[in-house]
């Protein structure tokens, strides 16, 4: 396939290219800085500049892609990642501008330009808790797509703008537009560095769930999403399968959620923030877990 990435020149952007890339896609990143990844073809470009976007979406990826006497092609897909990571970077009035309008345009000169499927970055934080003022808790256990979404914060009401502007698009379009509520996304040398704190101190993990997303399971869900067609506009908790902390269900249940209702049965390492939904409608397998990056057994 013929990609377009957004946001190619942060840590989920070129970890996901770089998946890409290995499963044999062509791959153009569009982003403020270029991507090192090998093998991308990198174009300095604004979101938030509509022109900018309607200029890539029928761009060349790469030199040898002159003298076919084709014209420009056209791309499969659109994975848009590109936005300001989160609140406390710029002020939040900026952080509400770029993300929302950066994803308006991305996904109108995307589908103006013919292509048929969009993935766009949503995220945890549309739930309300990771940058709430207070401790809040979730409604209920397992916290799957139906959770309310009500933040407080300028990055997260962009993301729940950002959603309804997806869904609009696509009721227009016919197109899939699939959204993926991220959850915080963990690459492999981050395990070493991070992960004997989270054992240390459950509780910093609260604000995520005590889950994350491993960017080797992120880099398949985005495989199951590309190969799954017609499900139109949909979002997706992506979260790889158990914990970030040494800790079970159970003993966190009983620590941190002893208030919050649980609608059914959690494994004792199954990951609060569900998949389930990826799982039935996509194939989504995680398959990675921390234990195995620090060599500790299961």
């Amino acid at each position: 396939m013929r990609i377009l990435v957004t946001g190619g020149a942060g840590k989920a952007g070129r970890h996901v290219i770089a998946h890409l890339i290995a499963c044999g896609h062509r791959v153009l990143n569009v982003d403020l800085a270029p991507c090192a990844v090998p093998g991308v073809f990198n174009r300095i470009a604004d979101i938030t500049d509509a022109g900018h976007m309607h200029d890539v979406m029928r761009s060349y990826a790469d030199f040898d892609e002159l003298g076919m006497g084709q014209g420009m092609p056209g791309f499969d897909a659109v994975i848009h990642f590109a936005a300001i990571a989160r609140i406390m970077i710029v002020p939040d009035c900026e952080c509400y501008r770029v993300n929302t309008i950066g994803t308006y345009n991305v996904i109108d000169a995307a589908i103006r330009a013919g292509v048929k499927k969009v993935l766009f970055a949503s995220s945890e934080t549309t739930y309300g808790i990771c940058f709430s003022d207070v401790n809040r808790q979730p409604d209920y256990l397992p916290l799957d797509e139906d959770h309310p979404t009500l933040p407080e914060d300028s990055y997260a009401m962009s993301k729940v703008a950002n959603e309804v502007t997806a869904k609009s698009f696509q009721r227009r379009s016919g197109i899939d537009i699939y959204g993926l509520r991220l959850n915080n996304v963990i690459a492999p040398e981050e395990y070493a560095e991070m992960f004997p704190g989270f054992i240390a101190d459950p509780a910093q993990r609260l604000r995520n769930f005590f889950s994350y997303i491993d960017t080797g399971d992120l880099g398949h869900f985005i495989d199951r999403a590309l190969a799954t067609g017609g499900l139109g506009y949909e979002v997706f908790n992506v979260s790889s399968a158990g914990h970030s902390v040494d800790m079970t269900s159970a003993e966190l249940i009983a620590e941190f959620y002893g208030n919050v209702e649980l609608r059914g049965e959690i494994a004792d390492r199954e990951t609060f923030y569900s998949n389930a939904k990826a799982r039935k409608l996509l194939g989504y397998a995680p398959a990675h877990d921390w234990r195995g990056n620090l060599g500790i057994g299961r």
